[in-house]
């Protein structure tokens, strides 16, 4: 029954699928400009009689076109404007690595702190909900005058926008353990390091994960929109690149490249979603 769903599933996707595909192929077809005169064929031919209009977008066989031309070779560089896919999605994979461990080594011992302590967590909570608001490229321009370096600046608001996510999880996540575990916890006098490593983490795991499975989707969302404003590298810069040279192929190739990456990096924390989770 399960496997008949999942095919089921799989054929409905694909029935979907081919009728975007087909919608996106008629909406992309040439269109007939209409004949100045029909007396003359000769006149309606200089005047454009008869000839078809192509349509600014492209078509799908001109974007798997581009997908096969830019996979084939993804790690060109032919100077600073010229840079393979695989180049450019590096640059950014890199850039969001680095500011979401930052994030993690500061979120993660934060949230234990703010969980276990409801003294801290009062004492932190304003200053959470009056950061968290804000948007992470409104901090850009600070970053860029005190940092004073793209790249840089670019992991800051990586930094930023993980931070909140990853905190609010973990110390929602370690403020749930149950009170008979930590019970008899205290109870065996474990040591407050050993009962934050051997009941809290693996009972808040589940938790903490989630924050950081939406910390990782929001990072992705916001390195494309940095790395338009800091220029550069990375997958961001080739969108907005590729939009000032008018080439919607690759723009859409872009885009789609972005989709398939947050899909991976989602399938990623999903997979250690389910490594953690356990039933009570």
């Amino acid at each position: 029954m399960s496997k008949s769903l999942t095919f089921r599933a799989y054929l409905l996707s694909a029935l979907i699928f081919g009728v975007m595909l087909m919608g996106w192929y008629l909406a992309t077809l040439p269109q007939k400009t209409v004949a100045v005169s029909q007396a003359d064929a000769e006149y309606a031919a200089l005047m454009g009689g008869g000839a078809v209009k192509k349509s600014g977008m492209p078509t799908p066989l001109e974007v798997g076109h581009t997908f096969r031309e830019k996979l084939a070779d993804p790690f060109y560089d032919h100077g600073p404007n010229d840079k393979g896919i695989g180049i450019q999605l590096g640059y950014s994979l890199t850039r969001v690595l680095a500011g979401f461990a930052l994030a993690a080594l500061v979120a993660i011992p934060l949230g234990f702190v703010v969980g276990m302590s409801p003294i801290m967590h009062r004492a932190l909570d304003p200053y959470i909900q009056i950061l968290k608001p804000i948007s992470p490229l409104a901090w850009m321009p600070l970053a860029l005058y005190t940092i004073k370096d793209s790249s840089a600046s670019a992991i800051f608001v990586i930094f930023i926008c993980s931070l909140w996510p990853m905190l609010i999880n973990t110390a929602y996540g370690v403020a749930a353990v149950k009170r008979d575990w930590l019970n008899v916890a205290k109870t065996l006098e474990v040591s407050p390091l050993r009962k934050a490593f051997l009941v809290i983490l693996p009972a808040a795991a589940p938790t903490i994960l989630t924050g950081m499975r939406i910390s990782m989707g929001i990072a992705w969302l916001v390195i494309v929109a940095a790395e338009m404003l800091v220029g550069g590298t990375g997958i961001g810069y080739f969108v907005w690149n590729e939009w000032n040279n008018l080439s919607l192929t690759n723009v859409i190739f872009a885009v789609l490249m972005i989709g398939i990456v947050g899909m991976m990096l989602d399938m990623v924390f999903g997979w250690l979603s389910r490594l953690v989770a356990y039933n009570d």
